[in-house]
């Protein structure tokens, strides 16, 4: 089988093109850094000539709904249409748990991808994740203010990235649903806490404040919203299990009776 990943040199993309190999199947790499450009279709006839399936997990680094929305909605048609033009059997995208009950700034787009896909002729499955373990990491990265870290307050059941790469092979290698699936991880945590360990066991010092983010978007953050529905499929590595594994280090889980903050 060939795959075609989109987004395939990124966090993402990297291991998932790692399982596609792991099974046998060849790999493409749809990303700017192998000539091919989502935004203006650039490569893509060529790179899509042969291919089986697409794995979509490309993404826009921004917080700005107009910004999300436009980067989405225009790569994934230009993507379908190619892909069309190809012949490809199937369409594998990766979307977020919550983005159909929070549809505000960064989700806007993911669910506009969403619609987008819904509306194409290419036969297709989404598979909605929740956050992944990493996402404690990045946020460590780049939630400042000044040399201060912030965490958002945020209500998460996280999944590990590669349990969520293996389970999009699955589906690659499946026929498309027409529909969506759920992936969460086996616990929830507050993204506060799971912040503050990665620093921790990571050998960063210092105050790291739990920050209510404003709006809709924070609201949901906080309320549950985010969380998987009864119907989703449970991972199996915690986070603990995973910073562990990472970092070689272990933060202890914060008691959940003390008071983010």
């Amino acid at each position: 089988m060939r795959v075609a990943i989109a987004g395939g040199t990124g966090l993402m993309g990297t291991l998932v093109a790692d399982e596609v190999e792991r099974r046998g199947h060849e790999t493409v790499i749809l990303a700017r850094s192998r000539g091919i450009d989502l935004t203006t279709g650039t490569g893509l006839d060529d790179a899509l000539g042969g291919a089986d399936v697409v794995v979509d997990v490309s993404n826009v680094s921004t917080l700005k709904a107009d910004v999300s929305t436009r980067f989405f909605e225009g790569t994934t048609r230009t993507l379908l249409a190619a892909e069309e033009r190809a012949g490809v059997e199937r369409h594998v995208a990766l979307s977020i748990v919550g983005v159909d009950r929070a549809p505000y700034d960064y989700y806007a787009g993911k669910r506009a991808q969403e619609v987008a896909i819904e509306a194409g002729s290419v036969p297709w499955t989404i598979l909605r994740a929740t956050q992944f373990h990493e996402f404690a990491g990045q946020i460590h990265a780049t939630a400042k203010a000044g040399p201060l870290h912030l965490a958002p307050k945020m209500r998460t059941q996280p999944v590990a990235a590669r349990e969520v790469a293996s389970r999009l092979v699955d589906l690659a290698e499946a026929p498309a649903r027409g529909g969506y699936l759920e992936l969460a991880g086996p616990r929830e945590e507050s993204l506060v806490d799971m912040v503050r360990r990665w620093a921790r066991a990571s050998g960063h010092r210092g105050w790291i404040p739990g920050v209510a983010l404003p709006g809709r978007f924070g609201k949901a953050q906080r309320d549950g919203t985010l969380l998987p529905g009864d119907g989703a499929e449970i991972g199996t590595e915690t986070f603990t299990a995973w910073l562990q594994r990472t970092t070689g280090r272990e933060a202890p889980r914060r008691d959940a009776r003390v008071r983010e903050g």
